[in-house]
């Protein structure tokens, strides 16, 4: 049996990538890339570049500014969010929907995004208790309009019961609408594909769950009886997908795992 020994070389911004050597005692070498399975594999780019552009589009940024602030190719700015895309929507079904949540309280509604000659709409829905924190934030139900009783049996009749919730995934509907042009009411950029807005979509919604600390979701932790500080969370945190706030670049290096091998189905009716 052959031994192995695992060399890593650093990536410089020269060569834009970095290498994993396999060596063995037959001499054979076998040399991987390490950024197989990530948006950076076979990109020339240095990837802290990358992973700015990237994150300046999941906050809204237009594309045009990011063309002139550094210089590149617009159609080079779109292949980088293709791929960003791609594997924010990979990661998400890798972290998210496999996982197994105690969902308790969904809200869902459908957002509408423009096309050019035509719109979609998107489904949308937001898991309550990732949204605000039972420890430390409190919900006041007002009514603006109507009477109490005519809003006990409209809440009766719809949901059989229950009280006035606060409308979150309208929260998050706006914040889709104000990091994707495309997604806002009045605007004057149509998404060109359905595959644009698919990946804008993702990156937004990836960033929104593991990158961004909500205020609203902080816990209060006491260090005296009179003293005590704030810890943030994001909604993966509350939801307890993770354990800590995740940064753009580990986010875009994280290798999503491959599915699960299944055997090919065979044909005939021989054994």
């Amino acid at each position: 049996m052959s031994q192995y020994r695992l060399s890593c070389k650093r990536a410089t911004r020269e060569q834009g990538k970095a290498h994993i050597e396999v060596h063995s005692r037959s001499e054979k070498r076998h040399t991987f890339s390490a950024s197989k399975g990530t948006i950076f594999y076979r990109l020339r780019t240095d990837p802290l570049i990358v992973i700015q552009v990237i994150t300046l589009l999941a906050y809204g940024c237009p594309m045009q500014a990011i063309v002139q602030a550094f210089g590149l190719d617009e159609r080079t700015v779109k292949k980088w969010h293709a791929r960003a895309g791609a594997h924010c929507q990979a990661f998400h079904e890798h972290m998210v929907e496999t996982s197994q949540l105690d969902l308790q309280q969904v809200q869902a509604d459908e957002i509408k995004g423009r096309m050019k000659g035509h719109s979609v709409r998107m489904a949308m829905a937001i898991m309550v208790s990732t949204r605000r924190s039972a420890h430390n934030f409190q919900v006041v139900r007002r009514i603006v309009q109507g009477l109490p009783d005519q809003v006990s049996a409209l809440i009766h009749n719809s949901q059989g019961g229950g009280v006035i919730n606060t409308a979150y995934i309208e929260r998050l509907n706006a914040t889709f609408r104000q990091r994707l042009a495309s997604l806002s009411r009045r605007n004057r950029c149509p998404a060109q594909q359905e595959a644009t807005l698919t990946a804008g979509m993702y990156i937004v919604g990836c960033f929104y769950n593991f990158c961004d600390h909500h205020r609203s979701l902080r816990l209060r932790l006491w260090i005296t009886e009179r003293r005590h500080r704030w810890v943030q969370r994001t909604p993966a945190m509350a939801a307890a997908l993770t354990d800590h706030r995740w940064s753009p670049h580990e986010l875009f290096h994280f290798k999503v795992p491959p599915p699960q091998w299944q055997p090919p189905k065979r044909r005939g009716g021989g054994f």
